[in-house]
């Protein structure tokens, strides 16, 4: 199969992708970014909190962006990456693999893979998921303001989220769904008129139009609500960090087991970078721009370090 070379591949086509082609194109390297298609913020019709573009479409902002590295010359295509490897040499270098069997090499990688929320299983949430169900009171919280708020525990952080959400509703109910809430927690939840329901969630209710309605409880009372928030649990789509041999980092996760990077997102592989949620499940859409113009950049200098050692031998 016919390789194709370039300076550096992207694999992830999000905000940290992106962000990392636009500054590496503009650094007149040959940049290819593959994505998947399948963004973690596709299931919401707009985001927020993001300077200059609050309001827009997550996928609005993709495709932008696309258009951006592209006018500097960059390639963005959608394609699945099936595997990808070290190409052992005195330099760093990789190969990587498409679904179709298509081959391209580079001297560099950057992976931007995001993220996975995985929801708890409780019927009716995924169909919310994104809109009458979502995770962030920063990105949300302003649009169900003064009104009725439901918070389903699902780990340790549920208690400051829901104490979080009470800056924007006087009207928070928090559902414990069988978790343990401690006297100290119980006792700041009531001091600040937070509705605690320790009865067991049966499933979300929406209406005909689909529109969240409220939480039909185990024992088939329904509590009326305007918005859901909770806390997925976050799975890296680091599958490609991890063949490549990227070591674990201090935890994100139990037992630290998301790849560790260091501030412009080098892992512990010469030339493999990443950036965004696949290391760093806080990274809201600017903060991953962010870590992905810091990557960039990164990248670009490492290659020039590499063509002076190049000119120097001759």
């Amino acid at each position: 199969m016919q390789r194709e070379s370039w300076d550096v591949i992207i694999v992830g086509g999000g905000s940290a992708g992106l962000s990392a082609a636009l500054m590496l194109v503009r650094a007149r390297r040959r940049v290819l970014v593959l994505d998947g298609g399948a963004p973690r913020n596709r299931f919401a019709a707009h985001m927020h909190g993001v300077l200059g573009r609050d309001g827009w479409s997550p996928l609005e902002l993709l495709a932008q962006g696309r258009a951006e590295v592209e006018r500097y010359g960059g390639v963005v295509r959608t394609a699945e990456v099936a595997s990808a490897s070290a190409e052992h040499g005195s330099e760093p270098g990789f190969a990587v693999s498409l679904a179709t069997g298509e081959r391209h090499v580079a001297r560099r990688m950057l992976v931007a893979t995001g993220l996975r929320d995985e929801l708890p299983g409780i019927p009716g949430l995924a169909e919310q998921w994104g809109n009458g169900a979502v995770v962030c009171p920063y990105c949300d919280g302003w649009e169900v303001r003064d009104r009725r708020i439901g918070v389903i525990a699902t780990g340790e952080r549920s208690i400051h989220q829901v104490q979080l959400l009470r800056q924007w509703s006087p009207t928070v109910v928090f559902f414990t769904n069988g978790t343990d809430v401690t006297a100290d927690d119980l006792s700041g939840l009531t001091a600040r008129g937070i509705g605690v329901e320790r009865r067991a969630v049966d499933h979300v209710v929406a209406d005909d139009d689909g529109l969240l309605r409220g939480i039909r409880l185990a024992d088939g009372s329904e509590v009326p609500l305007d918005s859901i928030f909770l806390g997925p649990r976050f799975a890296p789509n680091d599958a490609l960090l991890v063949g490549l041999g990227a070591e674990a980092g201090e935890g994100f996760g139990p037992g630290g087991d998301w790849v560790g990077v260091d501030p412009t997102g080098r892992t512990s592989v010469p030339g493999l970078w990443a950036a965004g949620n696949v290391v760093s499940p806080g990274a809201s859409v600017p903060v991953a721009a962010g870590a992905g113009n810091l990557a960039g950049a990164a990248i670009n200098a490492d290659l020039i370090d590499e063509e002076i050692r190049l000119a120097l031998a001759g």
